[in-house]
């Protein structure tokens, strides 16, 4: 009751100028908001969390004029215009969105498990009059994927025809795409009006065309796409290429003793993957047994070494041979002769008649005393050396023509 006689009898004109300075300060704070630092922009993998800070000074009891509000702090999805947070009260339906303050001056946006949606423009704003603001741009990288829907397979074509591989990826930024042989041979690349051949180590694109193709272009190539966000990717794809199997024979005729082992082969190449096997020259299959052996050895995807082994070589062995292969496009054969290499006998009982000669000679030298070298080009010490020359019973029977050497010198 006193206070309000109080008022009552106070100077009019007083009153008037405390209710003014009341309203000034309520309204018109010394220094007005700013921010500290600028908002900055974040490179954020896919999955893994974002956090903007915004730092603003001189917000607190600030007031906004005109409604007499207190300034606050405000998130905007400013590419689509959602209101996101308003001081540490988040808006839009997105669990994944929260915001802090460190009950000073700084205010943040936490994103938790990146998406590719959440890339943009974000906005810091201050509702003051004008409005103050700053963004930055969140950027989604996203590691490279192959779109198997849309990426080719397994393929096969004819000899001398044409393919057409394609790899599509997608990631962010966009992947580049290089293409290369898996087993690191060239890549066969026709160029120009006239088709001019070059070979290349890689091919960059998502399509791999491939003209004319040869069977030395068969085989597995690789996809492999890459962004600068790791892990790269790639993918594997098989080019089958199919021709009439060919047969090459390097020994057409072959010759061997009898009762030796002798190999013939020979050299296929199929695809598809053929069936090979041996007759002889009346068509009578070969089989695997204790006579014959059979292998096939895979040089690459298309080419095998064909080898038969006939084991002790027999009069009955002797004629054609025949390696056939077979395939779903057609069938090759190749055809060996076998004939008998014979060992001249003379030869082998000559070189056995003059060896025992040079032999007698030797011992009767031994015995009647050395009397220097037997011919012109040998040495004086060959006597003493008859191990390289005599068998060792003959050296025994030789012992005292030595002693009666050994005397002598």
């Amino acid at each position: 009751m006193h206070n309000v006689q109080a008022l009552r009898t106070t100077n009019p004109h007083l009153l008037f100028y405390m209710l003014l300075i009341f309203q000034f300060y309520d309204v018109v704070p010394a220094f007005e908001p700013d921010f500290l630092y600028p908002l900055e922009n974040l490179t954020v993998a896919q999955g893994r969390d974002a956090t903007f800070t915004c730092v603003v000074n001189n917000l607190g009891g600030y007031r906004v004029s005109g409604d007499l509000t207190t300034a606050r702090v405000a998130w905007i999805k400013a590419d689509t215009k959602a209101i996101l947070a308003i001081h540490e009260h988040v808006i839009t339906n997105n669990a994944r969105l929260s915001v802090t303050h460190n009950d000073f001056n700084t205010w943040t946006l936490n994103i938790r498990g990146v998406k590719r949606e959440d890339r943009g423009l974000y906005m810091c704003q201050v509702n003051t009059d004008p409005m103050k603001m700053q963004t930055a741009f969140l950027e989604v990288v996203i590691p490279p994927d192959i779109v198997s829907e849309e990426t080719s397979g397994d393929m096969m074509v004819p000899e001398g025809g044409s393919a057409k591989l394609i790899c599509k990826a997608r990631g962010q930024p966009k992947p580049r795409v290089v293409w290369r042989r898996e087993d690191g041979g060239a890549i066969v690349a026709r160029t120009g009006p006239n088709n001019k051949i070059e070979r290349v180590t890689s091919v960059e694109g998502e399509t791999l065309t491939l003209t004319k193709v040869t069977r030395s272009e068969m085989g597995a190539y690789l996809c492999i796409a890459a962004n600068g966000v790791p892990p790269s990717v790639s993918k594997r794809m098989m080019l089958h290429v199919h021709f009439h199997p060919l047969i090459q024979v390097r020994n057409q005729l072959v010759g061997t003793p009898i009762n030796t082992d002798v190999t013939l082969q020979c050299h296929v190449e199929a695809s598809p993957k053929a069936i090979n096997y041996w007759t002889r020259e009346s068509g009578e299959m070969i089989i695997t047994n204790d006579k014959y052996h059979m292998t096939e050895i895979s040089n690459s995807y298309y080419s095998v070494q064909m080898k038969l082994v006939i084991r002790r070589f027999h009069k009955s062995d002797l004629g054609g041979y025949k390696c056939i292969s077979k395939n779903s496009i057609g069938d090759a054969e190749g055809n060996i002769r076998l004939y008998e290499v014979e060992i001249p006998e003379r030869e082998v009982a000559g070189e056995t008649e003059q060896n025992s000669e040079e032999n007698s000679e030797l011992e009767e030298r031994l015995y009647n005393g050395f009397q220097g070298p037997f011919n012109e080009n040998e040495q004086n010490i060959l006597p003493l050396n008859v191990s390289s020359t005599c068998t060792l019973s003959k050296f025994h029977r030789l012992y005292p023509a030595l002693l009666i050497l050994l005397q002598l010198y």
